[in-house]
Formats: C-alpha cells, sequence, structure tokens
C-alpha cells in the first residue's frame, strides 16, 4: 500500500505558497517548476484544494493564495482533499475470497476491525501536524542549506 504522491505533492504547493507567495504570482506553471511535474497534475490538484475550501485560485494567470492560516489546515485536510479513498476506506480488502475456504470465509472478520484501526491511527496523528509546522521545518531547512 502506498499514499499517492498527490498528498506529497499537495504539502508542496502549500510550502510554496508560502515561501514565494508575496513575492511571485504563484500560477500551475511555476508551481510544476518547483515540484517538477506537468502543470496539468499541479492544476488537477490546484481544482482539489480549492473544492476543499483549503486555497484561492485567480483565473487565468492569477495565482493561487491560502483561503486560510496554515496552522488551520492539518495534514488530514490536504489528504482528505487530494487522495482518492474509496468509500472513505484507506485499505481496499480483495474482492472475492473464497467462501469456501475456511481462511477466505473469515478473513474479513479477522482483519476489518483492525484495519480500522489502523487508518483512524493514521487520521489522528494527520489530524494533529499542521502545515504551519511543516513550513516552518522547511524554511529552517532552506535557512540551513545558506550556511554551510
Amino acid at each position: 500500500m502506498q499514499i499517492s504522491s498527490r498528498f506529497t505533492i499537495a504539502i508542496h504547493i502549500f510550502a510554496c505558497i508560502d515561501y514565494f507567495g508575496e513575492d511571485y504570482k504563484l500560477t500551475s506553471d511555476f508551481l510544476a517548476g518547483s515540484v517538477n511535474v506537468n502543470p496539468v497534475v499541479i492544476r488537477r490538484l490546484l481544482q482539489q484544494l480549492k473544492a476543499a475550501g483549503l486555497i484561492n485560485v485567480a483565473r487565468g494567470s492569477g495565482g493561487t493564495t491560502l483561503a486560510k492560516p496554515l496552522k488551520d489546515i492539518s495534514l488530514l485536510d490536504v489528504y482528505q482533499a487530494v487522495e482518492c479513498v474509496e468509500n472513505g476506506e484507506l485499505f481496499h480488502f480483495h474482492d472475492n475470497p473464497n467462501p469456501a475456504c475456511p481462511v477466505g470465509r473469515n478473513i474479513h472478520h479477522a482483519l476489518d476491525d483492525k484495519l480500522d484501526r489502523i487508518q483512524k491511527a493514521m487520521e489522528d496523528e494527520m489530524r494533529r501536524i499542521t502545515l504551519a509546522e511543516v513550513v516552518k521545518d522547511t524554511r529552517k531547512s532552506i535557512v540551513g542549506e545558506h550556511r554551510e
């Protein structure tokens, strides 16, 4: 299992908004240059983040801004905005375990609650971490680069 790169790219976008927002117009082309992906990928993510109420996007080359302070946006907010988790479930169970097999017949019963607990623990931790923390650490790393 792996969470798609959409999640980390979205966080990268927020770090760019914080770092470059006062000096540059943050278009999909500009952001794509930092992330090193096609601008179409950025545009799709921007649409999702805007729909979730996390950013504002001005049409044309107007740029991207925050819709609310970074301290009010958690990693879970970003994850929920950009991930395509089917029915809110992180784990996708294989569709047809064999009911004639004792393991196949009972695997859901043995595993479903455990997977739910794992997902809840992950979401609880993501809820505690804000983008303000991530951006603060990003800025520390940038400052550290200039000292070397």
